[in-house]
């Protein structure tokens, strides 16, 4: 895993949302530059489709509730533009590897909104690994931002 750098985390926020506001319908879109390393988090009330490449490599998430609980859901295109099983795998290898740093980004990048709202962070965080593939195509629990709260 790559070791987060705060200085090349970029924040955007769209409107409709607020440093501290809303928790429902609060969306993050987060993107890098393999050029550069850098990361760009956008956080509104929608995705940013127009901030998400041909790759199709970057990380969503959300807040909503999961059998009354509060989760944030994280999703990630394991397949990509790919109809390779091969491409595929390696791309799922990928995101593992590099979720923990997107996670502390989103974390680190929305942080006044998390001082805000302090019970966010000991919130399930479940991740849906999307895949045409079976053995791919899976919903897992990463632990909570707590876990990713590195720079408080």
């Amino acid at each position: 895993m790559t070791a987060f750098n705060p200085d090349k985390l970029f924040v955007e926020l769209r409107e409709g949302v607020t440093v501290t506001e809303p928790v429902f319908h609060r969306r993050y879109t987060l993107t890098h530059s393999d050029l550069t390393g850098e990361l760009f988090l956008t956080i509104g009330l929608g995705f940013a489709k127009d901030k998400i490449n041909p790759s199709k490599d970057e990380v969503l998430g959300e807040w909503t509730l999961f059998n009354g609980i509060l989760v944030y859901n994280a999703y990630l295109d394991v397949d990509g533009l790919t109809n390779d099983p091969a491409a595929s795998i390696k791309r799922n290898e990928i995101f593992r590897r590099e979720l923990p740093l997107a996670l502390t980004a989103i974390r680190f990048g929305d942080k006044q909104f998390f001082f805000a709202h302090p019970e966010l962070n000991a919130c399930p965080i479940l991740v849906s690994f999307l895949s045409a593939y079976p053995q791919l195509n899976t919903v897992e629990y990463w632990g909570s931002f707590s876990d990713y709260a590195m720079f408080d």
